[in-house]
């Protein structure tokens, strides 16, 4: 099988991820990862859910839209829908509980962080770029926060990233774009931790059922594909003011 732009199996396809991409929030980066851009932004509500309210902890939500010169053919908006669609909704709840895994809330203390992933352009993946995006938005936002002296720690505990992959032609491929992704005979998402732990795996058999050996094969692959973005994470995170050696070790 000869994969676009002659990839390997095991290839990422190129990632960059441009911190400030924004002014307005308190942290913004446009993740590219081949063809799919996504911008992320995380804004800080100094007040929480009323459910949280009086625990001392905080919360972490996101928003997750398409615009409509993202993909081949315009996408409505949703908002002149009158409600979302169950794959944005999915979407959404996706991210909010990757960051939240990865967020010590009561360090946080009661405030939201609004996580907002506007799809500029899709080629398959944008769930886990905005995955792997969001998470350096939020952090850039938390060293906003500690720089002006209104946190006194970064409420993060590890890193997290997300990735793709799947069985096309019955070969094992990662971080799939939307040509293998609309053919594969398996399709996964796989989120992790710095630390190698899994925070959500959503795989499926679009044809045949796959053996335990093939998704012990994806879930390697997946894991080499997410090492690799959280090194891009940690160099971006530190190069500001000397936060990275307050995260975990991902090593």
């Amino acid at each position: 099988m000869t994969r676009p732009n002659n990839r390997q199996n095991d290839e990422m396809r190129p990632v960059r991820i441009t911190p400030g991409f924004t002014k307005n929030p308190d942290g913004s980066v446009l993740i590219q990862t081949g063809d799919t851009m996504v911008l992320c932004s995380a804004m800080i509500e100094q007040k929480v859910p009323r459910f949280l309210k009086g625990t001392g902890s905080g919360w972490v939500t996101a928003e997750y839209c398409l615009l409509p010169s993202s993909t081949e053919t315009r996408t409505q908006r949703e908002a002149s829908k009158g409600k979302i669609t169950g794959r944005t909704s999915e979407i959404q709840r996706l991210i909010g509980r990757s960051l939240r895994a990865v967020v010590d809330m009561k360090v946080l203390g009661e405030r939201t962080i609004w996580i907002d992933c506007d799809v500029l352009q899709a080629d398959g993946g944008t769930r886990t770029a905005a995955i792997t995006g969001s998470f350096v938005a939020l952090c850039l936002a938390l060293m906003k926060l500690k720089a002006e002296g209104i946190i006194a720690d970064l409420p993060i505990i590890d890193y997290v990233a997300a990735t793709s992959v799947g069985i096309v032609d019955g070969e094992v491929v990662l971080d799939l774009e939307y040509t293998e992704d609309s053919q594969a005979d398996v399709d996964m998402n796989v989120v992790m931790t710095g630390k190698g732990n899994f925070v959500e795996v959503q795989g499926t058999a679009e044809g045949s059922p796959f053996s335990k050996e093939k998704l012990d094969e994806l879930l390697v692959l997946a894991e080499k594909g997410i090492r690799e973005v959280i090194a891009l994470q940690a160099n971006i995170i530190g190069k500001g003011i000397n936060y990275a050696s307050e995260f975990t070790d991902s090593d």
